[in-house]
């Protein structure tokens, strides 16, 4: 059996890792960092340089991505770190920082999805009221809930120890040791995380996505029976209503498919340990950790590169012709999209 701090008392046990797996999950675990950075990186680049994706909308993606780029930057290869080597090797002070950084950039990503979910309500759903009811500074107080209250919540819930109120013992005895970094959660605080970082947002996005794709729906529908009463280009107006319903329907299932599948294990396994006495395997809290990061690379790819200016600024930024003058006034073509 091998330790994390040699012969010391209280060591941490270490995972006996084969040097073949090792390699395998250091260049998966890069992989998804360096994917994460590039592909939100240029996001943040895309809607800086060019004038006409300075939009209230667009800054909040941006700020979405600045999230999630900072979780690729200061979390990930740090967690590859522990999750591979299964120690902790950066003090137990950065421990609290990185996991007080974790959770709070993991909770303003969903946050942010939430309030994007919000944007695109209004955009699709009350068009006309749309520039009134989102504006420069209803997405100024969104980006600063989504920072501030995940900030709080963190640092808050882990410097004060307010995860351990009630198993404190238990932690002493059964989880703390030398050169790990575990965070737990007590059965009140991993209900208040679970409420509060995945529930509440999530539940927000689940009720006016499927709100947004029935109304959707109900006007695809509406323009049929139009089309029908008039009985002039009844063919050629039913496709395009038949396409923006197929188009509603494909983005919104990508958009909760993603959420759900990266984040809803962690969250789950997360409120049930502690009423299962703590018995998930590191190894398998890990993984779900991961998958949830998996959140953070694909929401570049969803939210951003699936509309078709995004894919035009994105070959501009790649041929570097940002560098040239007057690039950040270019025209890029822009369509409605859910």
């Amino acid at each position: 059996m091998q330790f994390c701090a040699g012969d010391r008392n209280g060591s941490c046990t270490r995972t006996s890792w084969s040097d073949n797996i090792r390699v395998v999950m250091y260049s998966m675990m890069s992989c998804i960092i360096l994917t994460t950075l590039a592909g939100n990186l240029m996001v943040i680049i895309s809607i800086s340089h060019f004038k006409q994706l300075h939009t209230p909308t667009n800054w909040l993606i941006h700020s979405m991505a600045t999230v999630d780029f900072l979780l690729g930057c200061f979390v990930m290869p740090y967690s590859m770190v522990r999750s591979v080597e299964s120690c902790w090797y950066f003090g137990r002070l950065f421990c609290r920082i990185h996991t007080s950084t974790d959770i709070m950039l993991s909770s303003a990503s969903i946050f942010h999805l939430s309030f994007i979910s919000i944007d695109r309500y209004y955009a699709v759903c009350h068009p006309l009221r749309y520039k009134t009811k989102i504006n420069a500074f209803v997405v100024l107080v969104m980006i600063s809930v989504s920072w501030t209250v995940p900030a709080l919540f963190a640092f808050g819930m882990v410097f004060l120890e307010l995860n351990l109120k009630g198993v404190e013992d238990l932690y002493q005895q059964q989880v703390l040791c030398v050169g790990g970094c575990l965070v737990i959660f007590s059965k009140t605080s991993g209900i208040l995380a679970f409420m509060t970082s995945f529930y509440i947002p999530g539940f927000v996005m689940l009720c006016i996505y499927g709100k947004i794709f029935f109304i959707a729906r109900r006007q695809a529908r509406s323009i049929n029976d139009t089309a029908q009463q008039m009985q002039a280009g009844f063919e050629e107006t039913r496709r395009p209503s038949r396409s923006r319903e197929r188009k509603a329907a494909k983005t919104l299932g990508i958009v909760m498919g993603v959420f759900l599948l990266c984040w809803c294990p962690f969250f789950f396994c997360t409120v049930m340990d502690p009423f299962i006495g703590y018995t998930i395997p590191p190894v398998l809290r890990e993984a779900l950790i991961w998958l949830g990061y998996l959140n953070s690379t694909f929401n570049p790819m969803v939210y951003a590169f699936f509309y078709p200016w995004f894919r035009k600024a994105l070959k501009m930024v790649l041929v570097g012709r940002i560098f040239q003058k007057g690039s950040s006034t270019s025209k890029l073509v822009l369509e409605t999209c859910v």
